[in-house]
């Protein structure tokens, strides 16, 4: 009778132990998802790198504004869009430096394309000091692109003003013959400011 507790002790034991296991190996393959409603009400870099990795609940739907005044009101608390001018320029038009205005000024010269943390490599734009430096901004509706573009505001212009934004190009020639002046261009802020 000793045995035969002896035995069904052990293997009770053994039981419990492959349970208990089993038990652990399941709870460790475990996937949790963090849920996000609002990607713009994230402000630090390193968070913004951890956004991109979660499940929205649901579309973000943006803000239409009909001037500037009503793009810096609702920018900060969400997508905002708005239609306006898209111009063009180069590195070598006149009065540029080489630089651009906004930090971290990269130089224009070599690249005018720029390589955000979040969006990757990005066309660089000027536009009107009511959208801060740093904005993404997804352009829709141009004439040299089926495709969305993404920008990143990094300058600034004179004739930048209200609802026109400048897109960068390798040259000023280029801007003139290729890009113009586009009427009814959406202009979709994504991020606002840094």
């Amino acid at each position: 009778m000793k045995k035969l507790t002896s035995i069904l002790t052990i293997r009770f034991f053994y039981i419990c132990f492959v349970c208990l296991l089993l038990l652990i190996i399941a709870n460790g393959n475990k996937r949790y998802v963090n849920v996000v409603n609002n990607i713009n009400g994230v402000k630090s870099l390193e968070a913004s790198n951890i956004v991109t990795k979660y499940v929205f609940k649901e579309e973000i739907k943006p803000v239409y504004a009909k001037n500037m005044s009503e793009v810096k009101l609702y920018g900060s608390n969400g997508p905002v869009v708005f239609y306006g001018e898209m111009t063009g320029y180069g590195p070598d038009c006149v009065g540029c430096s080489g630089t651009v205005s906004c930090p971290p000024s990269p130089n224009i010269k070599e690249s005018v394309m720029f390589e955000d943390s979040v969006y990757g490599k990005v066309h660089i734009l000027a536009a009107d000091s009511a959208i801060p430096c740093g904005s993404i901004i997804r352009i829709k509706n141009v004439t040299f692109s089926d495709k969305a573009i993404y920008g990143i505001v990094l300058d600034r212009g004179g004739v930048v003003k209200g609802n026109i934004i400048d897109f960068l190009v390798e040259r000023e020639s280029y801007a003139v013959s290729n890009i113009g002046r586009q009427k009814n261009v959406s202009f979709e802020i994504i991020r606002w400011g840094w």
